[in-house]
C-alpha cells in the first residue's frame, strides 16, 4: 500500500506514468536491478530490438490533426451486410451517460454497499433481456454471442453429468460454430452437427442423434445464418424426451417481434448483443447475453445480480449465483469468466430503456420492410434469384452467378459495403431501419451494373 500512495501521490494526471523515483523505489523494494531484468525468462531472439514508429512530439494541434489523418484512413461505408453483426440506429445519448466517470471506470461490483449504482442498472438489464427471451434469469459478464454460445455448451453438459455429446445445428453462425469446436476441443466434449436442409435445420435427423443416449443439449438459431426465421415446432419436446436440454442462439433486437426462445421450449436463450444498438465498431466491443430457466439457474456462468431489503428495509442489491471458479471450487464451477462486461451490458440497457416495446417493434418494422424491397429489387435486375423460399425479417440470402469478391470490391470503391459470400454461389444481404429508399436504389443501380 505504501507503493501504492507513493505512486498516485505524484500522478497528477491519469496519463503520466510513474516517475524515475517511482520505478526505482518499486524495483528496489522487489530487489530488482532494473525493469529489463523482470524479463530475463524472455528469449532475445522473441524480443522487439527495434526502433518504434512513433512520431516526433507534437504539439496538442498537431497531435489532433495527425488522429484526425489517421482515422480518414478508416472508410466509413454504407453497410448492406449482416452475419451477426448489424448497423443499427445508436441514439446519441449512450455514449454520453457511458463516459460519465462512475460508470467509465467502475469494474466488479464486489462490495454491494458501495455498488449500488452498478448492480441496480445489472439488474434492469437482465430484466430487459429476461423480457425478451421469455425466460426467468438472465447473467451478466458474457463476451460476445460465439463464446456465450459455447458457455451454454458448457452448461448442458454440467446439468447433465454423464452426457458430453451437443448437437450443433449446421444453420448456425459459422464464426459461432467455430468458437463452439475450439471451446468445446479442449474441455472434452463431443460436437456433432444438424444437417441442414434447404437452408434450415433438418429436424427429421434430430431424433436419429438423440438415441446415442450421450447428447447432453441442442443448439439451435433464430434467425439462422441465411437470416431464415425457422420452425421449430416440435424440436423441444423431442429433447427433452431424450432428457437433454435445448439453447437458442438468437438476435436479441428480433426478439421484439419474433416467438421467444421460451415459447419455443427453449431452456437457454445466448447470442450477441450488438444488435441493441452497439456500433459496429470495426468488430467490437460486443456483448454476450444468456437467459435460462429457473431450472439451470445454479448452472449458469457469469454474474446474477438480485434484488433484496438492507438491515433497515430498504431496497438494495447484491451479487449471487455466482458460478464460476473466482467464486466456488474450481471443480464445481461451469466457467472461468473473469472479466465484466457490465459497461457494454449498460449500453444495452439505456438502449432498450430508450427504444421501449414501441421503438423496438419499429426497428424491425422498417428494418423488415426495407430488406424485403431490397430483396426483390435484386431479384429484379436478373442477377439473383431467391436462394431459399423462406420467411426473413432484416436478413436473406440470394443465389448468383456473379463473383461475390470482385462486386464486393466494386461497391466499396463507391462506399458500400456489400454482401456477405454465404456458400458456393450464395451471398447474404441485411437492411436496417437506417437505410434509406434511395440507398437501396443506388445499391441496387451499381450491383445492376455488373
Amino acid at each position: 500500500m505504501q507503493l501504492l500512495t507513493l505512486s498516485f501521490a505524484k500522478m497528477s494526471n491519469r496519463y503520466i506514468p510513474h516517475t524515475p523515483e517511482d520505478v526505482a523505489h518499486m524495483l528496489g523494494r522487489i530487489g530488482v536491478g532494473s525493469v529489463d531484468d523482470l524479463y530475463s525468462d524472455v528469449p532475445s531472439e522473441v524480443i522487439f530490438k527495434d526502433e518504434y514508429a512513433i512520431p516526433e512530439s507534437m504539439s496538442e494541434e498537431e497531435l489532433r490533426r495527425w488522429f484526425r489523418d489517421l482515422a480518414k484512413r478508416n472508410r466509413q461505408l454504407t453497410v448492406f451486410a449482416g452475419g451477426g453483426a448489424y448497423d443499427h440506429y445508436s441514439p446519441s445519448v449512450i455514449p454520453q451517460l457511458l463516459l460519465r466517470s462512475e460508470f467509465y471506470t467502475a469494474y466488479t461490483p464486489y462490495q454491494p454497499e458501495i455498488s449500488q449504482g452498478t448492480l441496480q442498472y445489472i439488474f434492469e438489464y437482465q430484466s430487459m433481456i429476461s423480457e425478451l427471451t421469455g425466460l426467468e434469469a438472465t447473467n451478466a459478464s458474457m463476451y460476445d454471442g460465439a463464446t456465450a454460445a459455447a458457455e451454454a455448451a458448457f452448461m448442458m453438459v454440467a446439468s447433465a453429468r454423464k452426457r458430453n455429446r451437443v448437437l450443433v445445428s449446421e444453420t448456425l453462425l459459422p464464426r459461432v460454430k467455430d468458437v463452439i469446436m475450439t471451446y468445446a476441443k479442449f474441455h472434452g466434449i463431443d460436437i456433432t452437427m444438424i444437417p441442414e436442409r434447404d437452408g434450415v435445420t433438418d429436424l427429421s435427423a434430430v431424433p436419429a442423434l438423440l438415441e446415442s443416449g450421450d447428447v447432453a443439449g441442442v443448439i439451435v438459431p433464430q434467425p439462422n445464418r441465411y437470416g431464415i426465421i425457422e420452425d421449430f415446432a416440435g424440436l423441444a419436446e423431442m429433447v427433452h424426451a431424450a432428457k437433454a436440454l435445448l439453447t437458442m442462439y438468437a438476435d436479441p433486437s428480433t426478439l421484439a417481434v419474433l416467438r421467444s426462445p421460451a415459447e419455443w421450449g427453449a431452456d437457454i436463450a445466448c447470442g450477441d448483443g450488438q444488435s441493441l444498438g452497439m456500433p459496429l465498431q470495426f468488430g467490437g466491443p460486443y456483448l454476450g447475453f444468456m437467459s435460462c430457466s429457473k431450472a439451470q439457474l445454479r448452472k449458469m456462468p457469469g454474474r446474477v445480480v438480485g434484488a433484496t431489503k438492507d438491515a433497515s428495509g430498504k431496497r438494495c442489491f447484491v451479487l449471487t449465483l455466482q458460478a464460476r471458479e473466482q467464486h466456488i471450487r474450481r471443480e464445481k464451477a461451469t466457467s472461468n469468466i473473469c472479466s465484466n462486461q457490465s459497461l457494454m451490458a449498460l449500453y444495452a440497457t439505456i438502449y432498450m430503456a430508450l427504444m421501449g416495446d414501441g421503438g423496438l417493434r419499429e426497428v424491425n418494422r422498417l428494418s423488415c420492410d426495407g430488406a424485403h424491397s431490397l430483396c426483390e429489387k435484386l431479384i429484379a435486375t436478373g442477377k439473383f434469384t431467391l436462394a431459399f423460399d423462406k420467411p426473413f425479417l432484416k436478413e436473406f440470402t440470394l443465389r448468383t452467378d456473379l463473383d461475390v469478391e470482385k462486386l464486393n470490391k466494386r461497391l466499396a470503391e463507391e462506399g458500400f459495403m456489400g454482401g456477405i459470400p454465404a456458400g458456393p454461389g450464395l451471398v447474404s444481404f441485411a437492411v436496417t431501419e437506417k437505410r434509406t429508399p434511395e440507398e437501396i436504389e443506388r445499391f441496387v443501380s451499381l450491383i445492376s451494373q455488373e
